[in-house]
């Protein structure tokens, strides 16, 4: 049985600019195993965030395929109801900016995909607290987001992203905002979240330093990989 969780094959995205079109991504090929951690590194408009979408099915390419999984299910034939339902039980998400819900707290915000998912509110409260735990949280849990650090805010961003047991954690520049510290207490976090549970990573980033703590680091220009 294969180990690789995500395999894309020519993927190409473009964009309407007026009457031209702007390829973004040209071409790429990718795969992920279950378990790796991987860094997509590059400048500010090499496209990485736009693959990152694409991958994580939030935008579909203008051309290419997406196969997840040990059957290698073909996900962009999936319907849009199929989609969503995928995205939701086997991805999670992290972006720069926490996206946190300022009028819920901190375990609030954790619980949040639980409940919508259809777990009861006992559930979906004793996981969350046992993530905030994990992400060294237990302290703040009634504190509001706006009470919270920033380095404090991603980790609750993080635990939420991970409440329904993804398969595959996306990371959009989830440390951009971040001091040195508290990058290097998310990063570790990652780290400890893909031991303890399984969980690829796929991380787009600007720091070297920090892609270079992933297992494989992959450079990008132009809309494609580079050697």
């Amino acid at each position: 049985m294969s180990n690789i969780l995500l395999r894309a094959e020519g993927i190409r995205k473009a964009f309407k600019k007026g009457k031209e079109q702007i390829e973004v991504i040209r071409g790429v090929n990718f795969q992920i195993q279950a378990g790796e951690m991987v860094a997509i590194t590059g400048a500010s408009g090499a496209g990485k965030s736009t693959l990152l979408h694409v991958l994580g099915t939030l935008e579909a390419p203008s051309q290419g395929r997406i196969f997840f999984g040990p059957q290698a299910q073909d996900i962009l034939s999936l319907n849009e109801k199929g989609l969503a339902n995928f995205r939701n039980r086997m991805l999670g998400f992290v972006f720069q900016f926490h996206y946190l819900l300022p009028e819920f707290n901190a375990l609030e915000n954790v619980m949040m995909p639980a409940l919508i998912a259809g777990y009861g509110s006992d559930v979906a409260m004793q996981q969350a607290r046992e993530l905030l735990k994990f992400v060294g949280l237990e302290h703040r849990l009634t504190h509001r987001p706006a009470e919270l650090s920033g380095g404090e805010q991603q980790r609750v961003a993080i635990a939420r992203s991970v409440i329904l047991r993804p398969k595959l954690l996306l990371a959009d520049e989830l440390t951009g905002n971040l001091d040195s510290a508290n990058t290097a207490m998310v990063v570790d976090l990652l780290t400890r979240l893909n031991q303890a549970t399984g969980v690829s990573v796929l991380m787009v980033t600007h720091d070297s330093e920090l892609a270079k703590k992933m297992h494989r680091v992959l450079p990008m220009r132009d809309g494609v990989f580079v050697s």
